[in-house]
């Protein structure tokens, strides 16, 4: 039986693991903004990409698609 490391994470575009050798794997936080006044509220989604989705050229609209999945972009952006 195997047990994962406590710092593994997982791309949210593709839900691969992402490893402690890949260094082309990024991590972001998109900022939640208030509708009403347009201001940060505090809140943000962190997604993470793994390499193999930035040397597709992917991760822009993975991005996107994550951010639209969770209502920070509209559904017809």
């Amino acid at each position: 039986l195997k047990r994962w490391p406590a710092t593994m994470s997982f791309s949210s575009a593709s839900n691969r693991i992402i490893g402690a050798k890949d260094h082309a794997s990024i991590q972001i936080n998109i900022a939640e903004v208030d509708k009403v006044t347009g201001r940060f509220n505090g809140q943000f989604k962190t997604y993470a990409i793994c390499g193999a989705i930035r040397r597709m050229g992917e991760s822009d609209d993975s991005l996107l698609r994550l951010a639209k999945d969770d209502s920070i972009v509209s559904k017809n952006f």
